[in-house]
């Protein structure tokens, strides 16, 4: 099973993991919520597990666009972009785009927060 860490104080990461759950059939993936303030097993730090996205796949703990490449290869309708992500090439492109994202993010935030509270 695949583990995979996520920020449910987040609106776009609550969207996000919504979606993927309903895809994740085969229930291929345990998903933890590290926003709260409870106790929830982390490998890291809270706060770094809340900086980027991880995951936990064959024992080996991933982060970023490696992380969101092994959940796309739990779920069988993305798994060829996973599977494609394995490619050095392509997962250079996928961890660039997450960096910019990672930089969006707050401002990102702030206008997924107002759209939840229109």
């Amino acid at each position: 099973m695949l583990t995979v860490w996520h920020d449910g104080g987040c609106p776009l990461c609550r969207r996000e993991i919504a979606f993927l759950r309903r895809l994740d059939r085969g229930h291929r993936i345990e998903f933890v919520d590290v926003s709260g303030d409870g106790p929830v097993s982390c490998p890291l730090d809270r706060t770094a597990m809340l900086a980027r996205f991880h995951a936990r796949e064959d024992g080996r703990l991933l982060s970023g666009a490696a992380a969101f490449a092994a959940m796309w290869r739990a779920i069988p309708v993305l798994r060829p972009i996973g599977l494609a992500a394995r490619n050095p090439l392509v997962r250079s492109l996928l961890e660039r785009g997450y960096g910019a994202f990672l930089r969006l993010r707050p401002s990102l935030q702030r206008i997924a927060t107002r759209l939840e509270r229109a």
